[in-house]
């Protein structure tokens, strides 16, 4: 009981390698997940095959390791059924209250984003979006707000394997300007979507703060063109960016 190398049981050990996968900034290699764990690389080998089994984990194309989709999910679950989610709406729709217009959260999963909180505003013909809807992340104000948050490289990296379709008329497929648009918003950190998912909608979003972490989920808005201009929708730019930050003040409530 007294010896410090003592090994935790395969359930810790399991939750051990998911908690690491989420916190780290970028797959992880077998070794380096068995030498911070302390883990033999047989022991891993043989818990990884059961977590990647079962979806908590999947391997990149390089062999590395990463969270899996029941990983994210369980993570959406959590996020909604937690208690700070009452407060996290209060925000949002005093947020909405003060635009007029719909307002959400959200995340990027795989390539697309997640709208994971949403609250409707009161104008009488709205776009279905609830929350949990997925939004390809090339169409998305969201989207390449967050793309815009990941290394230069790597962003042109995923932009050249995604298979990019258009949604509109203005959607933009053209990979080389959609990666000028991506650079374009890493300098403005407000991501903008111009009728670019559906005709008629105008969008625009904003970074919540993560402290000395990268950012994971924004804080948006999006409207009918007949109602408010894409002009107009950037003006409320400084009440998304007050809401994200007290976002920002809930988000570290619960990760206490």
């Amino acid at each position: 009981m007294n010896n410090a190398k003592k090994k935790g049981s395969s359930v810790e050990r399991v939750l051990q390698i998911v908690e690491m996968l989420a916190k780290s900034q970028r797959p992880m290699s077998v070794s380096d997940l068995a030498e911070a764990l302390d883990i033999p690389i047989p022991s891993m080998y043989r818990l990884l095959e059961q977590l990647q089994n079962l979806g908590f984990i999947q391997l990149d194309l390089p062999g590395k390791v990463v969270c899996g989709k029941r990983t994210y999910q369980l993570a959406i679950d959590l996020w909604q059924n937690n208690h700070f989610k009452t407060e996290r709406l209060a925000i949002l729709q005093q947020l909405s209250a003060q635009i007029g217009e719909t307002v959400g959260i959200a995340i990027m999963q795989d390539l697309d984003v997640v709208y994971v909180d949403r609250v409707l505003s009161d104008w009488p013909l709205q776009i279905y979006l609830p929350a949990g809807s997925h939004i390809p992340v090339w169409a998305s104000a969201s989207g390449k707000l967050l793309l815009a948050q990941l290394p230069t490289d790597k962003c042109e990296r995923i932009i050249d394997k995604m298979s990019i379709h258009a949604l509109t008329t203005n959607t933009q497929t053209d990979k080389n300007q959609l990666l000028q648009t991506i650079a374009k918003t890493r300098d403005t950190q407000i991501g903008i979507d111009n009728e670019e998912f559906i005709p008629g909608m105008v969008a625009c979003a904003v970074l919540i703060p993560n402290g000395d972490q990268q950012a994971f989920a924004t804080v948006f808005t999006h409207g009918p063109t007949v109602k408010k201009s894409l002009e107009e929708l950037l003006s409320h730019v400084p009440l998304l960016q007050e809401a994200a930050n007290e976002l920002s003040v809930v988000f570290n409530q619960d990760s206490l």
